[in-house]
């Protein structure tokens, strides 16, 4: 079984665990990954591209010119099986 390393995460209180004075509560972290290009997002000098990032048993994709918006996440096997799509072109809307 994979495992993320959250030791050097910031915990915050989630905004939907109510009022402040609670001690039960939820409590969320992100979780620092270092992203990368991905190898299929065309030639390097195009600032616009797919960046991947894993960590632990999950794959984070995000959109280059947005960096600040929620990444989509898959579970590793779900990120496996998307690449296998991609590569036998089943995703191909041509």
């Amino acid at each position: 079984m994979s495992t993320v390393d959250v030791s050097g995460a910031r915990w915050r209180k989630s905004t939907r665990s109510g009022e402040a004075s609670s001690t039960n509560c939820v409590e969320v972290a992100l979780v620092a990954v270092e992203w990368r290009k991905s190898t299929r997002s065309g030639d390097a000098n195009q600032s616009a591209y797919v960046e991947v990032a894993f960590s632990g048993p999950a794959a984070a994709i995000r959109d280059s010119k947005a960096p600040a918006n929620p990444p989509l996440v898959l579970p590793l096997p779900a990120w496996h099986a998307f690449l296998t799509s991609t590569k036998r072109g089943d995703l191909n809307l041509r």
